[in-house]
């Protein structure tokens, strides 16, 4: 199953606080940027306090205005927090949804800014498994031997690969300059391309007027713009003046004690003659500089064309240096300067071009429950489908309805009185301006739907008076309207049983030609993969024949959402292995789907494990294309499939998704009565989709 959004997706995470990841993004987004047109940009994680995230802003201008950057954003860690279920439904809804208008999309992993502990890189991992992107795995080489910097990266894709993702690539970033081959020589061994980037001091220098702040500086010379330079390194003037002189080197913030004016005019005056360019002057201690030095100093200054920042600070130099040397890196604000060296580094180190190319290759073969419902959603909405909800006053209904039209993921007609549906709605708080309401007894569309209906069930005899009463009925005049072409599909059963919601489908919707019996699928969405079970919710004991129309009908449906179907015929036994009734009966049907669709892998008798599991597999029919990575699974009987389908959904975790009707020509769901408010949406989705795909569907 390909992801969600046609945008080509790379995860940009890294397990380690400090490692320089936002350096990299800049250089992996200049060379997206170099091959698709269309790019945007995604932080999962932001901060809780309002402040704006300095990397996405910094990303956000490399890309001028072509995003905004509410729309870059996921959640919160107040809201991961809180409940990290929701924030990561949160945070790929909106990463998809981004992604459906762009070319290529970067999302940057949080960067351990609220909340630092081993579990952030999980988060990640999880995010890039459930948005189906590969990693790009960023480690810090800063102060570790090339052995543990081959250790991390080890360690961190383990953990990549418990959370269902997959690492495309490793970057050993902030390496000694010196270790350089060493790094990538350690690194040959974890299985993927791997590059290494040296420490570039500049990127995490801080500003002047940062560590002006640090100091309680005031600036009492140089234009405001002095105070963005970066300053490599601390300088204290505080011996004799020619050495201190000897001691002064490019990008330096040079600290002067105030009394000590002799000190402060020669460094003044090095800017003027061909003395190292600092970066700027801190003047310390209540010393005020006196006005006519002040005003040599700015003569000095602006004849040497010197663009530098005095700073007076008002502690000692002892303190103020101590101040300035404990001050925090900067790695997440960007100059132009920064952004420059940056690239160069990436460039220079790092095969862009090639790397970017390769995620067209690696798209991971998983499918997470978070991934196919978003699939659902997503496939939905590019639909554009109408469907009729014939229970339009139940809570749920409205609270589903409310959503699927907010996000513009399908039409929605709501059966019931205006009046009554309206009011629900107002009680329980949700819009739904956006739906038709129809209120049956006194539609329009009732006569017309009576008469038709008596038409078409004048084999049994039925009356205009008893169709009138028929149609009345929200399911009966819900499903008239799909008929009719009114609407693309139904969804119902959220208070009302099965066989009132599929007996009026029966009646005069009625299967396609080929097959025999309507039919269901459960999507049963493990952690890695979704698979499909079949019958579980409509016929009790089917024979061989309507056994083979199940199992075509089901693979119909998998190919439907995305899933290539391999066919296994279950029973207590596998190929030659047992005899009786109920294993002939399977070996039958097996027989039947060959004949019909020579071309669908399938394979019967077969036990789960076996068809499951690659190493059972592998010891009982180890010829078969099937056995060991079967997709679809049909049960002999109701009893085995609604049994299993639930031992699966409640031991496994597995998310449940159905039963999802098939072998009608046009599409009818049915709900549990204790159907969730997501149960509704997603089975609301599937039937959106089934209507796009009815007249797509090749016979058998």
């Amino acid at each position: 199953m390909t992801p969600i959004g046609q945008a080509r997706t790379i995860v940009l995470a890294s397990p380690d606080p400090l490692s320089g990841k936002s350096a990299v993004a800049i250089g992996l987004l200049d060379e997206m940027r170099q091959q698709f047109r269309r790019v945007s940009v995604f932080r999962p994680i932001v901060r809780s306090d309002g402040v704006r995230d300095h990397v996405l802003t910094m990303l956000l201008e490399q890309l001028g205005a072509s995003q905004r950057y509410a729309d870059a954003i996921g959640v919160t860690y107040d809201q991961m927090i809180a409940d990290p279920v929701a924030a990561m439904t949160i945070i790929v809804e909106k990463a998809n949804r981004l992604s459906e208008d762009c070319d290529a999309l970067l999302v940057v992993g949080s960067d351990y800014t609220d909340v630092a502990g081993p579990m952030e890189f999980g988060f990640n991992a999880e995010v890039a498994a459930n948005l189906g992107a590969p990693i790009i795995l960023v480690v810090s080489a800063r102060h570790r031997s090339p052995e543990l910097v081959a250790r991390a990266a080890e360690s961190a894709m383990a953990d990549a690969r418990l959370h269902h993702a997959s690492v495309l690539a490793v970057i050993a970033n902030r390496a000694c300059a010196d270790q350089l081959a060493d790094v990538r020589s350690a690194l040959s061994r974890v299985g993927c391309p791997a590059y290494a980037i040296p420490e570039i001091p500049l990127l995490g220098a801080r500003s002047v007027g940062q560590l002006a702040g640090a100091v309680s500086g005031r600036q009492v010379y140089g234009p405001p713009a002095a105070l963005d330079r970066e300053a490599l390194e601390i300088t204290i003037a505080a011996g004799r003046l020619d050495h201190d002189l000897l001691t002064l080197s490019d990008d330096a913030l040079v600290v002067v004690s105030g009394d000590r004016p002799d000190t402060l005019l020669g460094v003044v005056l090095s800017q003027a003659l061909s003395g190292p360019r600092i970066a700027g002057i801190v003047v310390t201690g209540s010393y005020t500089i006196p006005e006519p030095l002040l005003r040599l100093i700015t003569a000095i200054l602006d004849a040497a064309g010197a663009e530098i920042a005095v700073i007076s600070a008002p502690d000692d130099i002892s303190t103020a240096a101590q101040q300035l040397l404990a001050a925090p890196g900067n790695a997440t604000s960007f100059s132009q300067r920064k952004v420059e060296a940056a690239l160069e580094a990436f460039r220079t180190h790092v095969a862009g071009a090639e790397l970017v190319r390769g995620t067209a290759a690696s798209v991971p073969d998983i499918v997470t429950p978070r991934m196919f419902e978003q699939m659902l959603l997503s496939r939905a909405r590019a639909a554009r489908r109408h469907i009729v909800l014939p229970e339009g006053t139940e809570e749920r209904i409205l609270q589903a309805a409310a959503f699927l039209l907010e996000r513009d993921i399908c039409r929605i007609t709501l059966l019931g009185p205006p009046d009554v549906i309206k009011a629900k709605a107002a009680e329980v708080g949700v819009d739904i301006s956006g739906a038709q309401i129809i209120d049956p007894p006194s539609s329009d569309l009732l006569p017309r739907f009576a008469k038709e209906y008596a038409e078409l069930r004048k084999h049994k005899k039925i009356p205009y008076d008893q169709a009138l009463d028929h149609c009345t009925d929200v399911s009966y005049f819900g499903t008239m309207m799909v008929l009719d072409g009114l609407a693309d599909g139904m969804v119902s059963g959220a208070a009302h049983t099965t066989a009132h919601t599929i007996r009026p489908a029966l009646e005069v919707i009625k299967t396609t030609p080929d097959v025999s019996v309507v039919s269901s699928v459960f999507f049963m969405c493990l952690p890695d993969r979704v698979l499909v079970y079949g019958d579980c919710a409509v016929n009790p004991d089917p024979d061989p024949a309507q056994l083979a129309d199940i199992a075509i009908s089901s693979a119909r449906t998998a190919r439907q959402f995305g899933i290539e179907p391999r066919v296994a015929m279950l029973s207590y036994s596998t190929g030659e292995s047992g005899s009786g009734a109920d294993v002939e009966k399977v070996r039958q049907a097996t027989e039947l789907v060959r004949q019909r669709m020579p071309q669908l892998p399938v394979e019967g008798p077969i036990q789960y494990d076996a068809a499951v599991d690659p190493v059972v597999a592998q010891a009982k029919l180890a010829e078969s294309p099937v056995a060991g990575q079967a997709t679809v699974l049909i049960f002999p009987d109701l009893n085995t499939g609604n049994n299993t389908y639930k031992a699966v959904q409640r031991s496994a975790g597995a998310l449940a998704i159905g039963p999802v009707l098939q072998g009608l020509r046009k599409p009818v769901n049915d709900l549990s009565r204790g159907a969730l408010v997501s149960d509704i949406i997603n089975t609301v989705a599937i039937t959106a989709i089934q209507a796009a795909g009815e007249r797509a569907e090749p016979t058998a």
